[in-house]
């Protein structure tokens, strides 16, 4: 790698709080080439973590770390940080089997104060962590630092108003606005956020602030009040203030000599503060600038010539026939809506959103919000189609139970990602939707084994009146074409592959392929199960009858999932053949490869046959 002078010095925060000030505007320089050339050799967040070099240098030179507390809501903007924490070696192995996570951990470092990884988590947990330090009498700071795009989700707007009425805390909220999150910004809180940034009014209100900032405490005091009150004639801003939040800024996210002051002088005030930075996503990389969403997840790549368009080529991923599948679908039925929680691109919805914008909803990050929405437009007659990732279903589960399945309202629930994802880890692993989506009464869960099947799948769930759910994984398939004929699967039934004997391996979704292998290997009969809800009762019995071993093969937890619901049908049979079930562990599986993954939990194609060798010598 490129020499970097002053960024080999840092090794903790305390090197760099030694650092001359004049020092630092090369840091940064330095810092955002190390992002730029160590990203490209491992994949990772780019355009996120250039836009926060600045701002993550400010932060670190101002507050005592880790004494102080800093929380990064999401936390794939960190690069900057673990590096200036003592990881900039460990960054040659990010997001790989065995190295560092993209995210913050608290295993990792103490500088990582709290795990994050999913929106909008940050001024609930820097709250707690302030309101910890007052019930000791700890003189220590507390910041979160939470994006535009994280800031529109639900959960941020609780933490404020209860933050709001505690006025005996240190928490300073940094909004680091850079007009996005994933995907472009949605919602009005972006058009109040705009305007704050529009026209010469603001910059008045700006200039009082910037001399509150420089008063002494009396005289600052009363300077607050005017600017409170100039601020609520001309600037949205007053939005935070009436949270009970002391309000700062705009300021630019990226000059030093305006962050490092206005952090100092709010590091000595007391009671809520929060202080909007603006920023670029992609800052410093051209490249990245004209395009922050092509190069907000990348793949390894050469940052001298960019990333190549046009030069993947392969097979078909499960989000692409999502998307075609959709379109197709709208173009047959006037009554889809396509509805997604601020992930268009990930989730496949670029083409739809571009087809059919009249019905095409990006409602933000806001995942509670999403399928409530959908159940409301599913009242009115509606067929929403909620395209959303395993991990992030889980912050709508009483959305999903209480509004959609108990009135048994026909929404359609793709989800992606479904099993482990790779190098996002533990908290982006789909690992858990085939058991919590199974225990809820109404509900239809199917999983396929290829992408035709998956496209059959989703045509199956829109004709069927109650809420079904398609779960399928992240990548590419087995190279199945998707037939452009739809056609209904039959609700509740799988399809025998194979015929053999002594050991039945019962399959469902992303493990069918394997499944065969396996059954190849030892002459064992296959199964693909298609439906994990409802379950084909009548094939179990038929194979538990001619089977001595069944074994359950799924990419989920295996306490709770579809095998744990194959073996309860098992009990209540006559002929009682033994039931090995095979999933995912009872521990969160980290970060890495997915077949790397897999292998380790015993999924892959050798740990399934030594797991059936363990069990028959039994």
């Amino acid at each position: 790698m490129a020499p970097y002078p002053h960024l080999e010095r840092i090794n903790t925060p305390a090197d760099l709080r030694a650092l001359d000030r004049r020092e630092l505007d090369a840091l940064a320089t330095e810092l955002r080439a190390f992002l730029i050339e160590s990203v490209s050799k491992t994949g990772g967040h780019l355009s996120s973590n250039l836009g926060t070099v600045e701002l993550t240098i400010a932060l670190h030179r101002v507050f005592n770390t880790p004494h102080d507390r800093i929380v990064w809501d999401v936390g794939h903007q960190t690069y900057g940080h673990k590096i200036l924490t003592g990881r900039r070696d460990a960054m040659a192995g990010l997001r790989h089997y065995g190295g560092i996570s993209g995210f913050p951990r608290r295993c990792e470092s103490e500088y990582d104060t709290f795990g994050t990884a999913h929106s909008s988590t940050s001024i609930s947990a820097a709250l707690g962590m302030a309101v910890a330090a007052r019930a000791r009498k700890e003189e220590r700071s507390t910041v979160a630092v939470i994006g535009d795009g994280a800031m529109s989700a639900g959960m941020a707007f609780e933490a404020l108003n209860n933050a709001g009425d505690i006025e005996d805390i240190n928490l300073l909220v940094v909004l680091n606005d850079n007009e996005m999150s994933i995907s472009p910004p949605v919602g009005a809180l972006t058009k109040i956020l705009a305007r704050m940034l529009s026209g010469s009014t603001y910059n008045t209100a700006r200039r009082v602030g910037e001399k509150v900032l420089g008063m002494a405490p009396p005289v600052a005091e009363l300077a607050r009040k005017v600017e409170e009150y100039a601020k609520g004639m001309i600037s949205p801003g007053t939005l935070f203030e009436e949270f009970g939040f002391h309000y700062y800024g705009p300021i630019d996210g990226h000059d030093l000599d305006a962050l490092i002051p206005t952090l100092q002088n709010l590091k000595k005030l007391k009671g809520p503060q929060f202080l909007h930075v603006i920023t670029k996503k992609g800052q410093g990389y051209k490249l990245a600038e004209a395009d922050p969403v092509l190069y907000h997840g990348v793949s390894k790549f050469d940052h001298t010539a960019g990333i190549q368009a046009g030069k993947g080529g392969g097979k078909l991923t499960y989000t692409q026939v999502f998307g075609d599948w959709l379109c197709d679908m709208a173009k047959a039925d006037s009554r889809i809506v396509g509805i997604t929680p601020a992930m268009r691109e990930g989730s496949g919805l670029v083409r739809f959103a571009q087809e059919y914008p009249e019905r095409y909803f990006d409602v933000g990050i806001a995942e509670q919000h999403a399928v409530t929405f959908a159940a409301g437009l599913a009242c009115e007659g509606f067929v929403p189609v909620v395209a959303i990732y395993s991990t992030f279903l889980q912050r709508a589960y009483d959305q999903l139970i209480h509004d959609v399945a108990l009135q048994n309202l026909q929404v359609v629930f793709a989800i992606d990602r479904g099993g482990l994802v790779g190098a996002d880890g533990a908290t982006h692993h789909g690992a858990f939707d085939l058991s919590y989506l199974a225990c809820i009464p109404n509900m239809v869960v199917m999983a396929p084994a290829d992408e035709n099947e998956c496209r059959q799948m989703l045509y199956t769930a829109v004709q069927h009146p109650g809420p079904t759910a398609v779960r399928y994984p992240r990548g590419g398939g087995t190279g199945a074409f998707p037939q452009a004929e739809m056609r209904a699967l039959p609700v509740g039934k799988g399809e025998v592959l194979r015929r053999g004997k002594g050991v039945a391996l019962l399959a469902f979704g992303s493990l069918v392929p394997v499944a065969r292998e396996v059954g190849e290997a030892i002459d064992a009969s296959v199964a693909n199960m298609r439906f994990i809800k409802p379950l084909d009762e009548a094939l179990i019995a038929e194979l538990a009858a001619t089977h001595e071993l069944l074994v359950t093969v799924e990419e989920n937890a295996v306490i709770g999932g579809a095998g744990a619901e194959v073996a309860r049908v098992v009990d209540g049979l006559a002929q009682r053949p033994r039931v090995l079930r095979l999933g995912l562990p009872d521990h969160f599986i980290d970060h890495g490869d997915q077949a790397q993954l897999l292998a380790s939990v015993g999924l892959d194609k050798a740990g399934i046959l030594a797991s059936i060798e363990r069990a028959l010598k039994q």
